[in-house]
């Protein structure tokens, strides 16, 4: 039974074992090897392909690791059968009660939900389907030697010198040890807050904000002061009021498509946020995750202001892919070096595999051409969903027509008076996740909003939902 041909170009081609592999699992997709069958001996298997018989164990014994094939002493090998789960042991399906827990952590492993519209990520489906396996298949090639050791505190340095180049681009010149790569740009935030604040300081954050960024203040017990967001920035006169009573250390800012309002930075606004800061001496924090997603030019404050005033965070869970976990910082060399020192304390390094594959997506020439698809196709979402918020009775906040998000609410309300939480929580029950404004508020208030995904949110069943709710009437059941 010959299943595939080698390919021994041992610089372009995968390993033997893992072309034995994949040609064994096609044949098992294309039942060409079915369920219980016996496999070739590893001798014969060797003799058909041309294989030594060292490689054809390896391959045989890792399907075996996967589930795929069964293996018994003095046996062959064969093809595993599908396990049964008997209904019984299937536990019905229970809905979940929202709030900001659930947000924050059980959401995640959630995978009931069929719609998925208040969510804070690109579908599945839209990310790079040749940029992360290619650099995956580079990454196998890599000796183990070069990373079995924790890594450098700093990251990955190919990854730092990538970075500060590409910064580079955006005005804002620093070095790659002034790079300081984390697990996610959350981490990155909590790195901040631990090495900047102590329990009890005070700080601005824009309302509404990043929910993460609400509870990494709250762990950290930090006093936490709400500004309002506007179109162009933030509402100074607020900042400004609240330095004069309270010793504000640091406010924290999304310059590009700020989650959950999807608004940028005006240049205007930028230069006004950064007089007020240089005048009360307060640090600026910008979360910059999602700069990528935005085809037009937009301020990046740290490039105006230098790292001296701001510290800059970002990542890549928007641009490659969210399980990646591969964030970074960079600011002023000495704080830095403090950040580092968290850094460490927390959890050592981060993870250089990660980085390397980052790296290796970065660099693809694949990459640029992604990105343009991906804004494009963003692009076509948020026409899609603001014609249906319109056509639904919906005020959207800000119309970016860029980005995941769009912030909305129900130009009149829903009947009942349980307001978004009670909204969210029936839509639930129908196999929808809702944001509800709560979440992204400093103080929890319930004023309406949600925050949508675009992405998940042109689905015709989630606009039957709220019709079903003006227009009380049978309970919409979930797919």
């Amino acid at each position: 039974m010959i299943l595939f041909e080698p390919d021994r170009d041992r610089k372009r081609a995968p390993s033997l074992v893992d072309q034995a592999v994949e040609a064994l699992e096609h044949a098992i997709r294309d039942r060409v090897l079915r369920p219980g069958m016996a496999l070739p001996s590893v001798r014969r298997f060797a003799q058909d392909h041309g294989l030594s018989t060292f490689t054809v164990m390896a391959a045989y014994n890792r399907l075996v690791a996967q589930g795929v094939l069964q293996s018994r002493p003095g046996a062959n090998f064969r093809v595993a059968r599908p396990r049964q789960v008997p209904a019984s042991s299937v536990p019905d399906w229970v809905v979940p009660r929202i709030g900001s827990s659930w947000l924050l952590a059980d959401v995640f492993a959630d995978h009931s939900i069929s719609i998925k519209a208040g969510c804070g990520w690109l579908p599945p489906d839209w990310h790079d389907e040749t940029g992360l396996p290619h650099a995956l298949r580079q990454m196998s090639r890599v000796p183990v030697s070069q990373m079995s050791s924790y890594g450098h505190p700093l990251g990955y340095y190919p990854l730092r010198e990538h970075i500060a180049h590409h910064l580079l681009e955006y005005g804002l010149e620093v070095e790659p040890n002034q790079v300081l790569l984390t697990h996610g740009a959350t981490q990155a935030l909590d790195i901040v807050v631990r090495t900047i604040l102590r329990p009890g300081d005070h700080v601005a954050v824009e309302a509404p904000c990043y929910a993460n960024l609400l509870q990494i203040l709250a762990l950290n017990h930090i006093v936490v002061h709400a500004v309002p967001r506007t179109r162009e920035g933030i509402c100074e006169q607020t900042l400004e009021d609240l330095a004069s009573r309270h010793p504000i250390r640091a406010m924290f800012v999304t310059t590009v498509l700020q989650n959950p309002t999807g608004a940028t930075f005006t240049m205007a606004g930028a230069f006004r946020l950064l007089q007020l800061a240089e005048r009360h001496s307060i640090l600026v924090v910008e979360d910059d995750v999602s700069r990528d997603l935005l085809s037009e030019p937009a301020p990046l404050l740290a490039a105006l202001a230098g790292t001296s005033r701001v510290i800059y965070v970002s990542g890549f869970a928007k641009s490659v892919m969210p399980s990646t976990r591969v964030g970074y910082l960079t600011c002023a060399k000495a704080l830095l070096e403090q950040c580092a020192r968290t850094k460490m304390s927390l959890g050592l390094t981060s993870a250089e595999v990660m980085e390397r594959i980052v790296h290796h997506v970065l660099r693809d020439g694949r990459h640029a051409t992604y990105l343009r698809g991906i804004r494009e196709r963003l692009h076509r979402a948020h026409d899609q969903v603001t014609a249906a918020m319109h056509e639904h009775g919906f005020e959207i906040w800000d119309e970016p027509g860029a980005g995941l998000f769009l912030w909305a609410r129900p130009r009149q309300p829903f009947p009942g008076t349980d307001g978004m939480i009670g909204l969210a929580a029936r839509a639930l029950k129908a196999g929808i996740w809702l944001a509800p404004g709560s979440y992204f508020d400093p103080a929890g208030h319930e004023d309406g909003w949600l925050r949508f995904n675009v992405t998940y949110s042109g689905h015709p069943r989630l606009w039957r939902f709220f019709e079903s709710e003006r227009t009380p009437g049978p309970v919409v059941e979930p797919l």
